[in-house]
Protein backbone atom coordinates (compact mmCIF):
# COMPACT_ATOMS: atom_id res chain seq x y z
CA UNK A 1 0.00 0.00 0.00
CA UNK A 2 1.08 3.22 -0.99
CA UNK A 3 2.14 5.86 1.87
CA UNK A 4 4.19 8.58 0.17
CA UNK A 5 3.98 10.34 -3.19
CA UNK A 6 6.64 12.46 -4.54
CA UNK A 7 5.22 15.23 -6.90
CA UNK A 8 6.82 18.16 -8.53
CA UNK A 9 5.24 21.63 -9.78
CA UNK A 10 4.90 22.20 -13.21
CA UNK A 11 6.72 25.50 -14.22
CA UNK A 12 5.66 28.67 -16.00
CA UNK A 13 7.41 27.32 -19.47
CA UNK A 14 5.60 23.71 -19.40
CA UNK A 15 4.22 24.09 -22.43
CA UNK A 16 7.69 24.06 -23.98
CA UNK A 17 7.75 20.45 -23.34
CA UNK A 18 7.56 17.59 -25.73
CA UNK A 19 4.38 16.83 -27.07
CA UNK A 20 2.71 14.53 -29.66
CA UNK A 21 -1.23 15.02 -28.76
CA UNK A 22 -2.38 18.20 -31.07
CA UNK A 23 -5.40 18.92 -28.74
CA UNK A 24 -4.86 22.72 -28.46
CA UNK A 25 -2.54 24.90 -26.34
CA UNK A 26 -2.09 24.51 -22.68
CA UNK A 27 -3.23 26.76 -19.92
CA UNK A 28 -0.73 27.32 -17.10
CA UNK A 29 -3.30 28.81 -14.54
CA UNK A 30 -5.62 26.38 -15.65
CA UNK A 31 -2.76 23.09 -15.33
CA UNK A 32 -2.05 24.47 -11.61
CA UNK A 33 -5.69 24.80 -10.54
CA UNK A 34 -5.82 20.79 -11.92
CA UNK A 35 -2.52 19.57 -10.47
CA UNK A 36 -3.38 21.25 -6.91
CA UNK A 37 -6.71 19.45 -7.10
CA UNK A 38 -4.39 16.28 -7.87
CA UNK A 39 -2.35 16.48 -4.28
CA UNK A 40 -5.18 17.51 -2.49
CA UNK A 41 -6.78 14.24 -3.68
CA UNK A 42 -3.65 12.53 -3.16
CA UNK A 43 -3.53 13.84 0.44
CA UNK A 44 -7.12 13.22 1.27
CA UNK A 45 -6.71 9.91 0.60
CA UNK A 46 -4.39 9.57 3.11
CA UNK A 47 -0.69 9.69 1.04
CA UNK A 48 2.59 11.91 2.52
CA UNK A 49 2.49 14.61 -0.51
CA UNK A 50 6.20 15.77 -1.08
CA UNK A 51 6.14 18.28 -3.83
CA UNK A 52 9.44 19.77 -5.21
CA UNK A 53 10.01 22.99 -6.42
CA UNK A 54 9.86 23.27 -10.88
CA UNK A 55 12.94 22.59 -12.68
CA UNK A 56 13.36 26.05 -15.50
CA UNK A 57 15.68 23.90 -17.66
CA UNK A 58 13.25 20.90 -17.73
CA UNK A 59 9.64 22.01 -18.77
CA UNK A 60 8.98 18.41 -18.59
CA UNK A 61 9.83 17.26 -15.10
CA UNK A 62 6.15 17.61 -13.31
CA UNK A 63 6.46 14.50 -15.06
CA UNK A 64 8.40 12.83 -12.43
CA UNK A 65 6.88 9.16 -12.59
CA UNK A 66 9.69 8.76 -15.48
CA UNK A 67 12.80 9.31 -13.36
CA UNK A 68 12.15 6.66 -11.18
CA UNK A 69 11.04 3.15 -10.20
CA UNK A 70 10.69 2.52 -6.94
CA UNK A 71 9.63 -0.94 -5.41
CA UNK A 72 9.43 -1.87 -2.09
CA UNK A 73 13.18 -2.92 -1.61
CA UNK A 74 14.82 -0.55 -3.60
CA UNK A 75 14.73 2.76 -5.72
CA UNK A 76 15.94 2.60 -9.55
CA UNK A 77 17.01 5.96 -10.99
CA UNK A 78 16.23 5.90 -14.34
CA UNK A 79 17.86 7.45 -17.86
CA UNK A 80 15.15 9.58 -19.43
CA UNK A 81 14.48 7.90 -23.30
CA UNK A 82 13.90 11.83 -24.49
CA UNK A 83 17.38 13.59 -24.57
CA UNK A 84 15.85 16.54 -23.22
CA UNK A 85 14.60 14.99 -20.16
CA UNK A 86 18.03 13.81 -19.40
CA UNK A 87 19.05 15.15 -15.88
CA UNK A 88 15.54 15.72 -14.26
CA UNK A 89 16.72 12.51 -12.69
CA UNK A 90 19.48 13.95 -10.82
CA UNK A 91 16.54 15.97 -8.48
CA UNK A 92 15.12 13.24 -7.17
CA UNK A 93 17.58 10.79 -6.54
CA UNK A 94 18.57 12.06 -3.23
CA UNK A 95 14.93 12.47 -2.32
CA UNK A 96 14.62 8.95 -3.12
CA UNK A 97 18.08 8.05 -1.44
CA UNK A 98 16.51 8.94 2.07
CA UNK A 99 13.82 5.89 1.62
CA UNK A 100 15.22 3.44 -0.34
CA UNK A 101 18.98 2.71 -1.78
CA UNK A 102 19.23 3.45 -4.87
CA UNK A 103 20.12 1.76 -8.02
CA UNK A 104 20.92 3.57 -11.68
CA UNK A 105 20.25 2.74 -15.21
CA UNK A 106 23.53 3.49 -16.93
CA UNK A 107 24.08 4.63 -20.70
CA UNK A 108 23.44 2.97 -23.50
CA UNK A 109 19.97 1.90 -21.62
CA UNK A 110 17.37 4.38 -21.50
CA UNK A 111 14.33 3.89 -18.93
CA UNK A 112 11.05 6.06 -18.46
CA UNK A 113 9.19 4.63 -15.63
CA UNK A 114 5.95 5.48 -17.26
CA UNK A 115 6.61 2.47 -19.08
CA UNK A 116 7.57 0.52 -15.78
CA UNK A 117 4.08 -1.36 -14.83
CA UNK A 118 3.81 -2.99 -11.21
CA UNK A 119 1.55 -5.69 -9.94
CA UNK A 120 2.25 -6.87 -6.80
CA UNK A 121 5.77 -8.47 -7.02
CA UNK A 122 6.25 -8.81 -10.52
CA UNK A 123 6.93 -6.16 -13.05
CA UNK A 124 5.97 -5.64 -16.63
CA UNK A 125 8.64 -3.29 -18.61
CA UNK A 126 6.96 -1.51 -21.77
CA UNK A 127 10.06 -2.13 -24.98
CA UNK A 128 8.55 1.77 -26.40
CA UNK A 129 10.06 4.79 -28.07
CA UNK A 130 11.71 6.24 -24.59
CA UNK A 131 12.55 2.63 -22.82
CA UNK A 132 14.92 0.67 -25.13
CA UNK A 133 16.05 -3.18 -25.22
CA UNK A 134 19.46 -2.23 -23.11
CA UNK A 135 17.62 -0.31 -20.32
CA UNK A 136 14.97 -2.93 -20.00
CA UNK A 137 17.29 -5.49 -19.58
CA UNK A 138 19.23 -3.81 -17.02
CA UNK A 139 15.99 -3.10 -15.11
CA UNK A 140 15.14 -6.43 -15.40
CA UNK A 141 18.51 -7.58 -13.91
CA UNK A 142 18.18 -5.26 -10.84
CA UNK A 143 14.74 -6.39 -10.24
CA UNK A 144 15.66 -9.54 -9.99
CA UNK A 145 18.98 -9.25 -7.35
CA UNK A 146 16.04 -7.51 -5.31
CA UNK A 147 13.68 -10.62 -5.74
CA UNK A 148 11.23 -8.94 -8.41
CA UNK A 149 10.33 -11.19 -11.38
CA UNK A 150 10.33 -9.10 -14.71
CA UNK A 151 9.06 -9.60 -18.41
CA UNK A 152 8.74 -7.40 -20.91
CA UNK A 153 6.32 -5.91 -23.14
CA UNK A 154 5.90 -4.06 -26.68
CA UNK A 155 4.56 -1.18 -26.54
CA UNK A 156 2.95 -0.90 -29.91
CA UNK A 157 0.85 2.47 -29.46
CA UNK A 158 1.16 5.36 -26.90
CA UNK A 159 3.76 6.89 -25.71
CA UNK A 160 4.65 4.62 -22.40
CA UNK A 161 3.28 1.13 -21.41
CA UNK A 162 1.00 2.90 -18.31
CA UNK A 163 -0.89 4.96 -21.55
CA UNK A 164 -2.53 1.58 -22.48
CA UNK A 165 -2.55 -0.94 -19.19
CA UNK A 166 -2.93 0.13 -15.49
CA UNK A 167 -3.67 -2.57 -12.67
CA UNK A 168 -6.86 -2.08 -10.33
CA UNK A 169 -5.48 -4.69 -8.19
CA UNK A 170 -7.79 -7.25 -7.39
CA UNK A 171 -5.98 -9.09 -10.30
CA UNK A 172 -7.84 -6.75 -12.99
CA UNK A 173 -5.97 -5.09 -15.38
CA UNK A 174 -7.56 -2.02 -17.26
CA UNK A 175 -6.45 -2.44 -20.72
CA UNK A 176 -6.47 -0.89 -24.57
CA UNK A 177 -7.89 -3.48 -27.33
CA UNK A 178 -4.43 -3.25 -28.51
CA UNK A 179 -3.25 -4.78 -25.63
CA UNK A 180 -5.62 -6.69 -23.93
CA UNK A 181 -4.91 -10.36 -25.95
CA UNK A 182 -1.14 -10.01 -24.81
CA UNK A 183 -0.04 -13.60 -23.82
CA UNK A 184 1.47 -12.03 -20.35
CA UNK A 185 -1.85 -10.69 -19.38
CA UNK A 186 -3.84 -13.44 -19.98
CA UNK A 187 -3.82 -14.95 -16.37
CA UNK A 188 -5.44 -11.72 -15.41
CA UNK A 189 -9.07 -10.28 -15.49
CA UNK A 190 -9.01 -7.48 -17.95
CA UNK A 191 -11.13 -5.15 -18.57
CA UNK A 192 -11.04 -3.56 -22.01
CA UNK A 193 -11.43 -0.21 -22.66
CA UNK A 194 -13.83 1.03 -25.61
CA UNK A 195 -11.64 2.29 -28.32
CA UNK A 196 -12.73 6.04 -28.49
CA UNK A 197 -11.56 5.98 -24.56
CA UNK A 198 -8.20 4.90 -24.63
CA UNK A 199 -6.76 7.47 -22.70
CA UNK A 200 -8.69 6.33 -19.46
CA UNK A 201 -6.05 3.22 -19.29
CA UNK A 202 -3.66 5.81 -17.45
CA UNK A 203 -6.42 5.21 -14.29
CA UNK A 204 -4.76 5.03 -10.86
CA UNK A 205 -5.36 3.03 -7.83
CA UNK A 206 -4.52 5.17 -4.56
CA UNK A 207 -5.36 2.86 -1.68
CA UNK A 208 -8.64 1.70 -2.18
CA UNK A 209 -10.05 4.06 -4.37
CA UNK A 210 -9.83 4.70 -8.47
CA UNK A 211 -8.80 8.31 -9.70
CA UNK A 212 -9.81 8.40 -13.35
CA UNK A 213 -9.72 10.99 -15.48
CA UNK A 214 -13.16 12.55 -16.24
CA UNK A 215 -14.79 13.06 -19.51
CA UNK A 216 -14.97 9.05 -20.18
CA UNK A 217 -18.46 8.10 -19.29
CA UNK A 218 -18.29 4.07 -20.84
CA UNK A 219 -15.11 3.64 -18.58
CA UNK A 220 -16.87 5.02 -15.49
CA UNK A 221 -20.03 2.37 -16.08
CA UNK A 222 -17.25 -0.54 -16.53
CA UNK A 223 -15.08 0.64 -13.28
CA UNK A 224 -18.17 0.85 -11.11
CA UNK A 225 -18.59 -2.46 -11.61
CA UNK A 226 -15.32 -3.31 -8.90
CA UNK A 227 -17.11 -2.08 -6.05
CA UNK A 228 -14.29 0.82 -5.22
CA UNK A 229 -14.71 4.38 -4.60
CA UNK A 230 -14.34 6.27 -7.85
CA UNK A 231 -12.85 9.84 -8.50
CA UNK A 232 -12.76 11.69 -11.63
CA UNK A 233 -10.28 13.84 -12.26
CA UNK A 234 -9.83 16.98 -15.07
CA UNK A 235 -6.24 16.92 -16.94
CA UNK A 236 -7.31 17.99 -19.78
CA UNK A 237 -3.61 20.51 -19.97
CA UNK A 238 -1.97 17.48 -19.02
CA UNK A 239 -2.87 15.41 -21.69
CA UNK A 240 -2.44 18.36 -24.34
CA UNK A 241 1.27 17.31 -23.14
CA UNK A 242 1.00 13.52 -23.54
CA UNK A 243 0.31 13.31 -19.74
CA UNK A 244 -1.73 11.89 -17.54
CA UNK A 245 -3.06 10.99 -13.65
CA UNK A 246 -0.03 8.20 -13.67
CA UNK A 247 2.84 10.99 -14.34
CA UNK A 248 2.13 12.90 -12.04
CA UNK A 249 3.44 11.30 -8.89
CA UNK A 250 6.22 8.84 -8.05
CA UNK A 251 4.06 6.52 -5.36
CA UNK A 252 5.78 4.22 -2.77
Amino acid sequence: MFTHAITRLPGPNFDQGLTTANLGSPSYPRLLHQHQVYLDTLRRLGLEVLQLNDEPDYPDAYFVEDTAVVTPKVAIITRPGAPSRRGEEETIAPVLGRYRPLQRIQAPGTVDGGDILMVENHFFIGSSLRTNTEGAAQLAQILSDYGHTAEVVPVAAGLHLKSSVNYLGQDTLLVTPELATYPGFKHFKRIVLHRVERYAANTLRIRDTLLIPIGFPRTHEQLSRLGLPLLELEVSEVRKMDGGLTCLSLRF
